[in-house]
């Protein structure tokens, strides 16, 4: 059933111009400092960027690409296709020309928004090998020519199309429909091509509505969005901030991260798993560094507030001695501690990959909720999450209003509801297999259901069947050792159909400097890390902690580090900083083969 109060992105939109005009959108930085927008500001904007589209001679839900950095123009131009009855399809800023290749030709779109000039020079050489391709803007602007023209002039020409045509891009716009296509989002790829997932302008309205209804975001925060538009995640956060009119800090700059949250002071965070997992290792690196005094007083502090973050989970708050010891605890560590994230965090939103559960324990007991959600970009990203008042560490929280979850017999976790895909763009094939007949997504993750909260295990495609016949969920295994070895920053367990498991480990580079230092050490070079046996044996001793509480089919009994680090550079993570599994098995399969020798 679709929705009755709002048809489309633009509608949201629009009511929101109309109800606070001179609030406070989105700040955006300009050079060393933030610039406000307000929403009458992204109104005009967004107006003459849609009429420049239209100058342009743009089709209803013809594709328009952005290729950019998360930014206020990001978000100007999404509404702005959106507002000319377009479709976003959307690029990650770390794209490589193969990738933007493939994702250009297969969504036959016909416009394409860059950020910076030489992504446009990138483009116009790939130009004999994208016949849809008709445009290219440049969002920092650049020298107009018949492939490439600045945003800047495209607004200016979409000014003069709005003045000579009153009424026609109000008029087109009341025109879109609930069923008609919003975005196409390429999935990140961790098993394959990527494949361009359809979300209707009503996904978008659901998502809205759900997020209005658990109150997540609510005007009075501040919220930092910095995760790449081009994910499901961030445009769920982009949807949310618009339809409440959250002022919104828009900055996608990672390595200004930590001083950007300083100086803004947002109460709501949205991040993926790896940002926690580095902050973890980073703050117990710094305890162990300071010694003395200030590492006992760190582990007193944890342990007073591990006593509250379990009371907590049961829905009650610390009294007596133990107020009077966690206010003590807050004002001597936990302060300092919340002060890197701007001082005024209520709760981040963990999405994207799963979190483990150690982490989110540990960041509650210093009093920093992190609530984490899940979902797929076929189920328009936000599909289940934990509430600030109601949450389960380990779980990814409860369905949100309106979706439905069913369990087979194998375990799959099934979605169905309004945020369901319309399906893969051009491949009906790959859509049937992952829709059942009446609507129902499979997510390909194998889970259960606790007292309404649904717990994900694994990848149904990721499940290791050991020669033995064992069947073993890797991310359990790589999520505890990430957590608990600081010197860890990525791992792939390995295993399928061979007598047991052994991992490959990339090196967290930072903290290996940090201890050869303490330990008197040269600080080795990634090369010579797979032959070192001192950070071996560092290593092995964390994985052996973590075996000693596994099953004997389930021990890790070889490990082998890697002599660089898994990037998106190396082509073995996702935007989203997921692990490509099959493309690290792949490039290691020798080392792999090796470590079964004997």
């Amino acid at each position: 059933m679709l929705n009755e109060s709002f048809k489309s992105v633009a509608d949201i939109f629009n009511h929101r111009v109309g109800s606070t005009p001179d609030s406070t959108a989105m700040w955006g930085r300009r050079g060393d400092r933030w610039e406000a927008m307000t929403w009458a500001d992204v109104a005009a904007r967004v107006r003459n960027i849609a009429c420049g589209l239209h100058a342009l001679d743009i089709k209803q839900e013809q594709r328009v690409a952005i290729l950019c950095q998360t930014r206020p123009e990001w978000v100007c131009v999404d509404l702005g296709i959106l507002c000319a009855t377009g479709c976003t399809t959307t690029l990650y800023p770390s794209s490589s020309s193969e990738e933007a290749l493939h994702i250009l030709n297969d969504s036959e779109s016909a416009f394409c928004f860059v950020e910076t000039e030489s992504q446009a020079t990138m483009l116009a050489e790939l130009a004999s090998k994208l016949p849809h391709l008709q445009r290219v803007i440049v969002v920092d602007g650049c020298e107009s020519n018949e492939f490439q023209i600045g945003l800047e002039e495209l607004e200016s020409i979409g000014l003069g199309w709005y003045h000579d045509n009153p009424s026609q891009y109000e008029m087109r716009v009341q025109g879109i429909h609930s069923d008609q296509l919003a975005t196409l989002i390429y999935t990140s790829g961790t098993t394959g091509p990527p494949k361009g997932v359809m979300l209707t302008h009503d996904n978008w309205v659901f998502e809205s509505e759900a997020i209005d209804k658990l109150a997540i975001l609510q005007p009075e925060d501040k919220h930092y969005l910095f995760l790449p538009l081009a994910h499901a995640f961030a445009k769920v956060l982009q949807i949310g901030f618009i339809r409440l009119g959250v002022p919104t800090v828009v900055d996608g700059n990672l390595e200004r991260l930590m001083d950007n949250l300083a100086e803004t002071q947002p109460t709501v965070l949205g991040a993926v798993p790896r940002v926690f997992e580095k902050a973890y290792n980073a703050i117990h690196t710094r305890a162990r560094e300071a010694g003395g005094t200030r590492l006992k007083m760190f582990n007193w502090a944890m342990g007073v507030g591990q006593e509250v973050s379990e009371l907590r989970q049961q829905g009650q708050e610390p009294s007596g001695a133990l107020a009077v010891q966690f206010r003590m605890a807050n004002r001597l560590v936990f302060s300092k501690l919340k002060n890197q994230f701007g001082g005024r965090i209520k709760y981040f939103v963990s999405g994207g990959a799963p979190l483990s559960k150690e982490i989110a324990e540990f960041f509650h007991a210093a009093d920093l909720l992190i609530l984490e959600g899940y979902g797929l970009t076929e189920s328009s990203a936000a599909s289940v999450v934990n509430r600030p008042d109601t949450y389960r560490f380990g779980s990814v929280g409860l369905a949100i209003p309106g979706v439905e979850i069913r369990i087979e017999k194998d375990g799959e976790v099934l979605l169905g509801g309004r945020g369901i895909m319309r399906g893969y763009h051009n491949q009906p094939e790959a859509t049937a297999e992952i829709l059942t007949e009446d609507g129902w997504l499979r997510t390909g993750d194998i889970g259960h259901l606790e007292e309404d909260f649904l717990r994900i295990t694994d990848r149904k495609k990721d499940i290791i069947v050991t020669a033995g016949g064992k069947n073993i969920a890797p991310q359990n295994f790589e999520n505890q050792l990430k957590a608990s070895s600081r010197w860890v920053s990525q791992v792939v367990l390995h295993g399928d159909k061979r007598p047991y498991c052994v991992a490959l480990i990339s090196v967290d580079m930072e903290a290996i400097k940090g201890w050869a230092s303490a330990n008197n050490l040269a600080t080795p070079s990634p090369h010579e890390l797979s032959d070192h046996p001192a950070i071996h044996d560092l290593i092995w001793s964390d994985v052996q902690a973590l075996n000693a509480r596994r099953a004997s089919y389930e021990k890790v009994k070889k490990i082998a580090l890697l002599d660089y680090e898994i990037s998106q550079e190396s082509g073995e993570l996702t935007p989203t900083l997921k692990v490509k599994r099959r493309a690290v098995e792949e490039r290691h399969r020798e080392l792999l083969d090796s470590l079964y020798e004997d």
